[in-house]
């Protein structure tokens, strides 16, 4: 489905520092107009180990058609990457209980009167639930959104991803103090903690949590009630509907919705785990976004994926 779309507005951006309840500060920044958006606020969550930076161009396509964004590096990478790499604890689970909490209030600060919505993109549509506060969001557009348990990743790259990230990135991890993926071409470097955690993922993610800990998360993820519209491309070797099926089980209370789109539904021959961020998309997939965005219109009604979510 493509929109026409009218609606223009001048934006300016502000860099912001988002202040963590432990005492971390993120790097982010803030896309905004000249006049209150009258479509709500976004906050975009980023894939593991990609810079806020790259979703920069829809962070502005969002603010020029009425939205109030915010973009934000989570705590170890690019602009909240500390001094020293190796000498950091952050976990993955950080960058939901902590970072994306402290975006939440961010926002709600900042736009203390308009809706908070999210774009979460891989492990980025995860992490919300991890937050105490993601109970007040409004709606959710999550693109490839999966915990990166090997057993989903797409079964003809299976072994391959298994070695890489699962074998190669805890062993390289271990001797250098954190997950060198930026000299690999693999992505950007990673905290111990979150390369370990991605690593020795299980099926179900709580087992990662001591178990005193664990109905605290569960219910966590299990309070949000916002509308979630979850996208999964046929050739995404991560975010298979499988993977995405099964982190959306946890969302139990909310309306959740599963589109399956191959890479001619978007005008491309391969797209992948990461290409609809570019803007190449922007008079094609961006502006379907906008349909869901403002008005919670799933475009791609007749793309939706069946799912058990008991099964999952």
């Amino acid at each position: 489905m493509m929109t026409n779309e009218p609606y223009y507005r001048p934006i300016r951006i502000e860099e912001v520092s988002i202040a963590c309840n432990d005492g971390i500060s993120l790097g982010g920044h803030i896309w905004y107009g000249d006049d209150p958006g009258p479509h709500g606020s976004v906050i975009i969550n980023n894939a593991t180990g990609v810079l806020a930076k790259y979703y920069h161009r829809y962070a502005r396509f969002l603010a020029e058609r009425g939205f109030d964004v915010l973009t934000y590096d989570y705590r170890g990478i690019g602009a909240s990457r500390p001094p020293n790499l190796a000498g950091c604890t952050f976990r993955w689970r950080d960058w939901g209980a902590l970072d994306f909490e402290a975006a939440i209030h961010f926002m709600r600060r900042r736009f203390a009167d308009t809706p908070i919505k999210v774009v979460g993109h891989s492990v980025g549509g995860y992490l919300p639930g991890l937050a105490a506060s993601a109970s007040v969001l409004d709606r959710m557009l999550t693109v490839g959104a999966q915990y990166a348990w090997f057993g989903d990743y797409a079964r003809d790259h299976r072994v391959a991803m298994f070695l890489k990230w699962h074998v190669i990135m805890p062993l390289l991890t271990a001797i250098v103090g954190y997950f060198p993926g930026k000299r690999l071409g693999w992505l950007e470097d990673l905290p111990a903690g979150v390369a370990y955690e991605w690593s020795f993922r299980r099926p179900k993610f709580e087992v990662a949590y001591d178990v005193a800990e664990r109905s605290e998360v569960l219910s966590r993820i299990g309070a949000v009630t916002a509308p979630i519209l979850a996208l999964s491309m046929s050739d995404d070797e991560f975010g298979t509907p499988q993977a995405i099926g099964r982190t959306l089980s946890y969302y139990k209370n909310a309306k959740r919705t599963i589109v399956c789109l191959k890479p001619t539904d978007v005008g491309q021959e391969k797209v992948g785990h990461f290409n609809l961020f570019h803007d190449s998309h922007s008079s094609g997939f961006w502006l379907d976004t906008l349909v869901w965005l403002r008005g919670g219109v799933n475009p791609w009604p007749n793309k939706i994926a069946g799912f058990s979510w008991e099964n999952a």
